[in-house]
């Protein structure tokens, strides 16, 4: 049975309700399921709980649920390109839970892997172990840190065929791999849909994970700061 649906509202149709928790995939600007999200923002959904390693820019990404003021909540490690994001949060219109990346992303895959929580010696110290159980191993403190199980999962993926296989290219796998597997339902937008099945060894996400795929919406790459140096020139 083909998973693949025709555009990302056909996907999400009676699956997002007020309150959720939404796992998201991308980097910045990297690898980010425009699509669903402009889907998720269209259907008017509020009170919502976005787990992802940033919210984006302004305007872009998740930057558009922030506008929309559909967001209460963030589970995430970087704010720092989003200014709407960090004056809700300075506003205290947003509830931000701070996670250090590589927590973040062990959090998701182990949601993902059916573990409840784990130690880490990330943090120790700090404001993020504040209220979190403390254990010492071979002689060093570490803090337990919770799984994530989202409700939805949305990803990006540069190929996806009828079985909802996954594959993803280069910089743009970033976090997208350990979303699709954290959600209880995950919904995936990819570059190229593939009428035949992906060689097994090439499979990154298996289809077991996948409810259902779409096709993205051909866009430009998007960039978060464009830097550029002067060309060196040589004389002959």
């Amino acid at each position: 049975m083909s998973k693949q649906c025709a555009n990302a509202e056909e996907a999400l149709a009676g699956v997002l309700t007020d309150g959720m928790t939404i796992a998201v995939g991308g980097f910045g600007l990297c690898g980010v399921p425009y699509d669903l999200i402009e889907a998720v923002r269209d259907s008017g959904v509020t009170a919502l709980t976005i787990v992802s390693n940033n919210m984006g820019v302004d305007g872009k990404g998740l930057g558009l649920l922030l506008e929309n003021r559909q967001v209460v909540k963030v589970i995430a490690s970087y704010v720092g390109e989003n200014k709407l994001f960090a004056q809700q949060y300075l506003d205290k219109a947003l509830d931000v839970e701070f996670s250090p990346q590589g927590t973040l992303a062990e959090r998701m895959r182990a949601g993902g892997a059916g573990i409840p929580a784990f130690y880490t010696r990330t943090g120790v110290g700090t404001p993020v172990a504040e209220g979190k159980p403390h254990a010492e191993f071979d002689g060093h403190l570490h803090v337990q840190e919770r799984a994530i199980v989202a409700d939805l999962a949305l990803v990006h993926a540069h190929t996806a065929d009828q079985a909802g296989n996954l594959t993803y290219r280069a910089s743009a796998r970033n976090f997208n791999p350990l979303v699709a597997t954290c959600g209880r339902m995950t919904v995936a937008e990819a570059e190229q849909l593939s009428e035949e099945f992906t060689d097994p060894e090439s499979v990154v996400t298996p289809g077991i994970y996948v409810r259902h795929v779409v096709a993205a919406r051909d866009r430009g790459k998007e960039i978060e700061q464009r830097t550029v140096r002067l060309r060196m020139t040589v004389e002959a």
